[in-house]
């Protein structure tokens, strides 16, 4: 009896193991993390003006819109990844260009 409610318990954490996995994101969370912390670090030594950094930060409210919509189904697809990681390659670009467009703020 010991054995079939062990077995029971420990069937029970894989499905909710695998139920979280399927919804999370956190090669793309981590991204989004780092991608914060580049505007942050570029308005504060000026390489970004106000209206820059906030026009940056929309484009990763955008990235986070796509990622809870993914989300919401209940599994977040292959496609779905490869979509939000060519949206977050997008963002990275447009922090890049911005950062050293050469205008000092």
């Amino acid at each position: 009896m010991k054995t079939f409610i062990r077995s029971l318990a420990a069937l029970s954490l894989g499905f909710v193991v695998v139920a979280n996995a399927q919804t999370s994101t956190p090669v793309a969370d981590n991204r989004q993390d780092r991608q914060a912390k580049r505007i942050a670090k570029g308005q504060a030594t000026g390489q970004l003006s106000n209206q820059e950094a906030a026009r940056l930060n929309a484009g990763q409210a955008k990235v986070a819109g796509m990622k809870a919509g993914a989300a919401a189904d209940g599994k977040v697809t292959r496609a779905e990844r490869a979509a939000i990681q060519k949206e977050q390659n997008k963002q990275s670009r447009r922090i890049k260009k911005q950062k050293h467009d050469g205008n000092k703020k």
